[in-house]
């Protein structure tokens, strides 16, 4: 008896978020994040391939960067990138993991030091909002992205997570929003699938 009534509870919970994602544009707003993101991905793609083949093999190219950068450099690298807005794409970290001694052990300490770097723009973030004028200046310039977070939350920190979408500024938008962290830690996990999804993906076409 108390399995039937469970049952219509939880779709009847799930249809209204539906209705609310779709009422307050959850939905269209996922569709243009993905079509902006798309261009950026395409032109880093077809450089890529312009280097592959017009350049230097780009097999020939990580094997050197592996072979003449110790890890810890190229870690590091990753790490600021990750804790600054997410400036040099983490594709070109996991391909460079591919050819590493340890691909999969490699690639964990690089979903590792992602979901580390989100931490410390959660954090950047959470400080900023102590910072009366700093605040008032990046509630501005970063007004779309702190009303959306106030909207969707957990959600949107998944995606950001998940997608190739800024999960740096998810993160710092759930700092000053003052998201709570045990929630923000659950949700900003899911970067292991995204890497893991990506890695296995290019270690096969490499």
């Amino acid at each position: 008896m108390n399995d039937k009534n469970k049952k219509p509870n939880r779709k009847s919970h799930l249809r209204l978020l539906h209705q609310y994602y779709t009422y307050t544009g959850f939905y269209s707003f996922l569709g243009r994040s993905l079509l902006k993101a798309a261009p950026p991905i395409l032109i880093f793609v077809a450089i890529l391939l312009g280097i592959h083949f017009f350049v230097i093999d780009v097999n020939t190219m990580l094997l050197y960067i592996t072979e003449n950068f110790h890890p810890v450099a190229v870690f590091a690298i990753f790490f600021a990138s990750e804790s600054i807005l997410g400036l040099i794409p983490p594709e070109i970290f996991i391909a460079w993991c591919g050819k590493s001694a340890s691909p999969w052990g490699f690639l964990a300490i690089l979903a590792t030091l992602s979901y580390l770097g989100g931490i410390i723009s959660y954090f950047v973030g959470r400080g900023i909002a102590s910072i009366p004028s700093v605040f008032v200046y990046l509630e501005v310039k970063m007004a779309k992205h702190i009303k959306n977070m106030r909207k969707w939350g957990g959600i949107l920190i998944l995606v950001g997570a998940l997608l190739p979408l800024p999960f740096a500024i998810a993160s710092i938008s759930a700092g000053i929003i003052k998201f709570p962290f045990g929630s923000y830690l659950l949700y900003g996990a899911l970067r292991f699938v995204r890497f893991a999804i990506y890695g296995a993906l290019i270690f096969g076409a490499l």
